[in-house]
């Protein structure tokens, strides 16, 4: 069972907006494009600080609309919301300690969407490293120990979580060795999320109820990114917010997100806030070379939903 319930008014306003897509880009196939969209009506009970308790926030009925949002989808970056989460759960409940280096990578996971740092959270979530095969045995309890993040979702009860697989780093060449091994000859154990378990990820972190509050704020701000062009990075492969979302937004709106891109998919998941609208939640994973090349489909369906926004109540 999703977490949020749909209604007509959502349904025949996420059927046009996906219209207008394929008809602006009809290259993109109806299989290369999944999406998760939730409306805040007021009153708006997420970006609250954690006003509210886990239990008040998940009894509360919220709108959205899907399309295709339980096809699990390689997640490239997006999976470092995962991590985030993950991180914060093993230091609020002792399970690592922080330093000064651990949270230099988390600043970089989320912020430049840093593989390298991604891989040192990995290793200190599971304690395991990377490196040469290893025999069987010891590699069995590697792969074990590799599947701890998944352990901990599932453990959450959340229908969204019963399918995504989050064990894998993330590469800038591919993997080595015994992760090589481990993602398969075929690739079967690559990272794989949908649309809608991302959104219940997000939508937990905004709600203040991922963790704890605090750390729910703590990740909030390392997701919140600026529409200015002058503030936007340099040194990075991707900013994480032209060709994504955030391109399709007035400067005067306030985004929280994470984007994820390789030369075969484009995805970005956000939080959005524009002014006088209801807030709103929104996923879009696109697949495809040429779509993942495109740094226009994701900006389009952001600006339509900002748009739609706007006549949603």
């Amino acid at each position: 069972m999703i977490f949020f319930h749909q209604d007509e008014q959502l349904e025949n306003l996420g059927n046009g907006i996906l219209s207008a897509i394929w008809s602006e880009f009809p290259t993109l196939a109806r299989n290369q494009i999944a999406l998760t969209w939730i409306v805040y009506d007021p009153p708006v009970l997420v970006n609250t600080g954690g006003a509210l308790t886990p239990s008040a926030f998940w009894n509360h009925n919220y709108r959205g609309f899907m399309y295709r949002g339980v096809e699990r989808i390689y997640p490239a970056s997006v999976v470092k919301l995962f991590y985030l989460v993950a991180v914060n759960e093993w230091m609020e409940k002792g399970m690592i300690s922080t330093s000064k280096e651990l949270e230099r990578a988390i600043r970089d996971m989320i912020g430049d969407s840093s593989n390298d740092a991604t891989s040192l959270i990995v290793d200190i979530l599971t304690g395991t490293t990377s490196g040469p095969e290893l025999p069987t045995g010891p590699f069995d309890t590697w792969k074990y120990q590799r599947h701890i993040v998944n352990r901990y979702f599932q453990s959450l009860g959340w229908s969204e979580m019963e399918t995504v697989n989050v064990c894998q780093k993330t590469w800038c060449d591919g993997p080595y060795g015994r992760e090589r091994a481990f993602v398969g000859e075929l690739l079967e154990n690559r990272n794989m999320v949908t649309t809608n378990a991302t959104a219940r990820l997000l939508h937990s972190i905004i709600g203040g109820v991922a963790v704890s509050s605090g750390r729910s704020q703590a990740m909030m701000a390392l997701m919140k990114r600026s529409l200015i062009p002058d503030d936007l990075p340099t040194d990075v492969e991707e900013d994480q917010v032209t060709g994504f979302l955030g391109s399709g937004l007035p400067q005067v709106a306030q985004i929280w997100s994470k984007a994820g891109w390789t030369s075969q998919v484009r995805h970005d998941a956000a939080y959005i806030e524009l002014p006088s609208k209801s807030p709103y939640l929104l996923v879009v994973f696109t697949e495809g070379k040429a779509n993942a090349k495109n740094r226009d489909i994701l900006p389009f369906a952001s600006r339509l939903v900002a748009e739609a926004v706007g006549n949603s109540r």
